[in-house]
């Protein structure tokens, strides 16, 4: 089989340990379309050296796995700590993705105010997609954990979130997929995660008070970085990270709907 057709399953091996000529990148689900595309250009640039972006073990699993040299590189989607810094990690902003709050089409929405959403994620005056314009249809909540980057993100920044009880009437998605897929698949879902462009691909995203997640002046982000350990770092993942913070590769993320980061 030629090396072009093994790329993309590559890609999606999860569990499988990086071989001779590969360079795995684990960690948070947040932007993991868009990471994978970065690293899929990159390879085909550097055919010696394949990337792999497993599905997501979380931003803690990657500081875990780098901090104890299991892995060279991980993907965050929060700032580091002081101690994280302190064991040697070191973290490069790739890319700014804005909070994007996203429904099943079956909701017949596709614009709420900031004050809909707090009232529909707090579980008490809207539960019906009708009661703001759209179909006669039970609301069915998706939510992340209390950790996750996203939901700490919206508290931080979006109206209304910072104090708000998310009702006990939700389903908590684990990981950033898992969130997408719940609504790509249940009628009346809405549910939150960072925003790219395959994010449209089965969900209706929406405007939050009439901007969408790519207008400048949209109120919440995360920002994901990769990190490593300077005394593990090896010259693949050092000529890597600089490939991308190159102008192909923010040109690359801006293509897909992110913002590049600024460091």
């Amino acid at each position: 089989m030629p090396r072009s057709a093994l790329v993309p399953t590559l890609l999606c091996l999860a569990t499988i340990p990086a071989a001779a000529g590969e360079l795995s990148i684990v960690g948070t689900g947040d932007g993991i379309e868009l990471l994978r595309a970065i690293g899929a250009a990159y390879s085909a640039a550097h055919p010696q050296t394949t990337i792999v972006v497993p599905p997501s073990i979380g931003s803690g699993g990657a500081i875990v796995a780098v901090g104890s040299d299991k892995e060279v590189l991980g993907r965050v989607a929060r700032p580091l700590t002081a101690s994280e810094k302190a064991q040697g990690l070191v973290a490069t902003a790739l890319v700014r993705l804005p909070s994007a709050f996203f429904v099943h089409p079956s909701a017949r929405v596709d614009a709420l105010t900031a004050a809909q959403i707090a009232d529909i994620y707090g579980g008490g005056r809207i539960t019906n997609w009708k009661d703001v314009g759209g179909a006669d249809l039970k609301i069915r909540v998706v939510r992340r954990e209390d950790a996750d980057s996203t939901l700490m993100a919206l508290r931080a920044a979006m109206p209304g979130w910072k104090d708000l009880r998310i009702t006990d009437r939700s389903k908590t998605a684990l990981t950033t997929q898992d969130a997408i897929d719940t609504v790509r698949q249940v009628e009346g879902a809405i549910g939150f995660a960072p925003y790219t462009r395959q994010l449209e691909q089965g969900t209706v995203v929406l405007k939050v008070d009439g901007r969408f997640p790519t207008d400048a002046d949209f109120p919440s982000a995360v920002t994901v970085s990769f990190i490593h350990k300077e005394d593990t770092v090896t010259p693949e993942a050092r000529d890597f990270l600089a490939f991308a913070r190159s102008a192909a590769a923010r040109a690359l993320i801006s293509t897909l709907g992110g913002v590049p980061a600024t460091q």
